[in-house]
């Protein structure tokens, strides 16, 4: 929940828009939307204990998406802004969905508890397809027109980063998200 909210209010809506636009993540606004919704509404139903294999996939296609559009290049570990904190986040919401919310939840109060090997699978194999296809998705539509200058593809003014290879969100282990 906390991450949903925090990319949201921490870059704003437009800071947020301009890191899906900077990620080629098009249109921006829409996935600025779809990751803070899937987010915060994923995490309020682990809670909750609710839908739990599909919140699982809601949040496993997200950090699948972070994986590949941020963390990958940075190698493995968190404090380089790599994938291990995703990776770690994926098994979690894996072992939920396989071993179930628990009996105080509300798919227990609801008699519609999902759970078992084939469930983790399903929501890992659907987190990933989302991921995919959002990816792909984003790749096909095409820039919409910017007034501001600066480098193709990288977000400009205060905190962008520069030509040295920093990152553009700087203190962020490259991820406004985690930071």
């Amino acid at each position: 929940i906390r991450i949903g909210r925090t990319s949201l209010k921490k870059l704003g809506l437009a800071g947020t828009d301009g890191m899906m636009e900077s990620l080629e993540m098009r249109p921006a606004r829409r996935n600025s939307l779809a990751a803070g919704v899937t987010e915060t509404a994923g995490g309020t139903l682990i809670v909750a204990g609710l839908a739990t294999p599909l919140a699982a996939a809601g949040l496993i296609g997200v950090m699948i998406t972070a994986i590949r559009k941020v963390h990958l290049p940075n190698g493995p570990w968190a404090a380089n802004g790599g994938w291990e904190y995703n990776a770690v986040l994926i098994a979690a919401l894996m072992a939920l969905a396989e071993d179930g919310p628990g009996d105080l939840s509300l798919d227990a109060a609801a008699g519609m508890q999902r759970k078992g090997a084939k469930w983790a699978l399903l929501a890992l194999g659907l987190g990933a397809a989302a991921s995919t296809l959002t990816i792909e998705l984003g790749r096909r539509t095409p820039a919409a027109p910017s007034p501001s200058v600066g480098t193709p593809g990288q977000p400009t003014g205060a905190g962008a980063g520069g030509d040295e290879g920093e990152s553009p969100y700087p203190g962020t282990a490259g991820d406004p998200v985690t930071g």
